[in-house]
């Protein structure tokens, strides 16, 4: 079952107990390692309570069929611990055992389990045979646990003796939300990626802006996803297979094929900036960025999604930075302040930029490369976001 036909089979709970949304979906790449006879074990943070947890499996970015052996989930007590009492088996069409094809993904069946906001859940599964290149996340900023052989239903973590930072074929965590009408996507690159947050703190942007969805007046009423991969760009795939194919040839799955998809931010575009990455080949111009933009657009509003635009931020001393890109970025703001092509928009640029150098970072929003926050400036970001802008 591919996850576009499943997102959209059921965003209401069939029983009429609330509406289902996506709760948790990295972005997903080719060129990830091979495993063999191993238990992979991830944490998942769920960005809203809910009930009748689904996973996704991906072997998308795969050349060779995926077998995996067995599939389960639990609420995490600790690292790579689980809560005693709560694993649960995962099913696929009511087996337990799946093949995958290459370019393919699999929906599990409905799962008994509940989640609540900001809590962890592990998944781990069993993968018999040697996997070749995988489908993953590189960049996870979380501990992946993998132990030799079939641990599945183990709740220590004593057998999981090799740690990773990356996430590998698993997609999507959905669930049934007693209060939430939908999910707000945060699509874009490395900096919407969280690159330099404190690993295991789920300080990301994305994050941040769950939580404060999470703490408003009332219940909480959005989802928060991140789809950002690090390196990616809007127009052309990045040389280095883990940061992905383009945003044009992504959008469509990693945005508005989540479960009950209300609103994208589309945050990305310097890295086409900083790489002179035109169409073909040829030098970027800020037009090439602006028509890769109406592109998305235009594909979110057939789908009757919303498409919140973002700010590309300052970069000066960046390696990304010359007085040539600088002239693109400020082009390109400028027009995502003032087409309203945009549904709305969320101005990242003015929040973050140093006030006596604005082609520069706040320093105290700088992780100390020029171009990525530290955990403090990506809070800063998601309290600049206008919540009004997101559709309940």
């Amino acid at each position: 079952m591919s996850t576009a036909n499943a997102a959209h089979a059921a965003t209401s709970s069939p029983q009429g107990k609330g509406t289902r949304v996506s709760a948790w979906s990295p972005g997903m790449t080719t060129g990830g390692p091979s495993f063999g006879n191993q238990t992979i074990r991830m944490v998942v943070h769920s960005s809203v309570a809910g009930s009748g947890a689904r996973i996704t499996l991906s072997n998308r970015y795969s050349t060779t069929p995926l077998d995996v052996s067995a599939v389960d989930v639990a609420v995490q007590a600790k690292g790579g611990e689980a809560t005693r009492g709560t694993t649960r088996n995962v099913t696929f069409g009511r087996f337990g055992r799946l093949t995958i094809p290459a370019g393919e993904e699999a929906v599990s069946d409905v799962v008994p389990i509940s989640v609540s906001a900001g809590e962890n859940l592990l998944v781990s599964l069993y993968v018999p045979g040697t996997t070749g290149m995988s489908t993953w996340h590189s960049d996870a900023f979380d501990t992946t646990y993998i132990a030799s052989g079939d641990h599945t239903g183990d709740d220590g973590a004593a057998a999981f003796g090799t740690t990773t930072t990356s996430w590998y074929y698993l997609a999507g965590l959905d669930v049934v939300s007693p209060t939430a009408k939908g999910t707000v996507v945060a699509f874009g690159d490395s900096i919407t990626d969280g690159y330099h947050s404190s690993t295991g703190t789920y300080s990301r942007w994305p994050d941040f802006l769950g939580r404060r969805l999470a703490a408003g007046p009332g219940p909480q009423r959005l989802s928060v996803v991140d789809s950002g991969i690090g390196g990616n760009r809007v127009l052309t795939d990045v040389p280095n297979l883990w940061q992905g194919v383009s945003a044009l040839k992504r959008f469509g799955h990693d945005a508005l094929g989540q479960p009950g998809v209300k609103d994208v931010i589309l945050f990305e575009g310097i890295n086409d900036i900083g790489n002179n990455a035109g169409p073909d080949g040829r030098p970027l111009t800020a037009q090439d960025l602006i028509d890769g933009y109406r592109t998305l657009i235009a594909e979110a509003h057939a789908a009757h999604v919303g498409v919140v635009g973002a700010t590309l931020m300052p970069d000066e001393g960046n390696g990304y930075y010359t007085s040539a890109a600088e002239a693109i970025r400020q082009s390109v703001n400028q027009w995502i302040r003032t087409s309203g092509a945009f549904d709305g928009v969320i101005d990242f640029d003015q929040a973050m930029r140093d006030p006596s150098n604005p082609a520069a970072l706040e320093p105290a929003y700088d992780s100390g490369d020029h171009i990525h926050p530290n955990d403090g400036g990506m809070k800063a970001m998601a309290d600049a976001i206008d919540l009004r802008l997101l559709r309940t």
